[in-house]
């Protein structure tokens, strides 16, 4: 990989960049980050592909040194960005996947004010809490066409490592909006919301899922918040075999929008 742009090695465990990348790496902060790091090939490209060069490249020696096809239109294309090599310990330190290349991006957490009007489909997430989940409901949410996920307090934080690799790229295909008052989206609604519970609940199946609608989906354990059901216009369930748990709430979430993306095939 050559170019004329300055390219920065580290070697150091002390050094400030590299004690800022671990920490945003291993979400020690317990804090909603503005700056993220993304891992991988799979993130780094969606993320150059739907929101341009990164703040920072950071690659490991032995990446630099292999210089797999993959990476090197990628180093091109960030040309205008830091490009940083590290020393292969510390690139392993900073890797929080088993196995890969040590690959990189530093980028800034995207920012979207809300919508006066919510017109289309979108998620809404009250109080999910398991990284896995959320990653996955936002990826489920992309793959059956929504544009918007609107998370309330309590969720898990949508840019953390784990989220992100559960969400596989996802985040970059919706505008996600963080700590958002359920209760008050609901006067911006455009179109129905959809909760889903056993209480009251008719089967997903026999709704009417022709047309955009707002899904709200609760907390793993408690469901959703009773003052959020009572605005929903619908309540659906999964009818599921007696004397079985229900389902995970991501699990749940592909159902109901994967019936409603039949729907409106058909």
């Amino acid at each position: 990989m050559t170019s004329s742009a300055p390219v920065r090695h580290i070697a150091s465990r002390d050094n400030p960049d590299y004690r800022l990348w671990l920490r945003l790496a291993q979400g020690r902060s317990g804090r909603r980050e503005t700056r993220v790091i993304l891992e991988g090939e799979h993130l780094c490209r969606a993320w150059m592909e739907h929101m341009g060069p990164p703040l920072a490249l950071i690659v490991g020696e032995a990446v630099q040194a292999q210089s797999p096809g993959w990476i090197k239109p990628l180093w091109q294309a960030c040309e205008s960005a830091r490009r940083v090599v590290l020393e292969d310990r510390l690139a392993h330190l900073l890797s929080q996947v088993e196995h890969g290349p040590a690959v990189f991006f530093l980028v800034e957490t995207p920012h979207f004010a809300l919508p006066d009007q919510v017109a289309d489909g979108c998620l809404c997430l009250d109080r999910v809490q398991d990284p896995g989940n959320l990653g996955t409901l936002l990826r489920t949410a992309a793959a059956a066409g929504l544009t918007q996920a609107f998370l309330s307090p309590g969720c898990a934080a949508a840019w953390s490592s784990k989220v992100l690799r559960s969400g596989q790229g996802a985040h970059f295909a919706l505008r996600i909006h963080e700590g958002v008052d359920l209760l008050a989206l609901h006067e911006r609604l455009a179109v129905p919301l959809a909760a889903t519970t056993l209480e009251q609940a008719r089967s997903v199946y026999e709704q009417d899922l022709r047309g955009p609608c707002a899904w709200l989906f609760g907390n793993e354990g408690r469901g959703v918040a009773p003052e959020l059901l009572d605005q929903a216009d619908w309540r659906v369930h999964i009818p599921q075999s007696a004397g079985v748990e229900s389902l995970n709430v991501a699990a749940a979430a592909a159902i109901c929008l994967f019936e409603q993306r039949r729907q409106q095939a058909s």
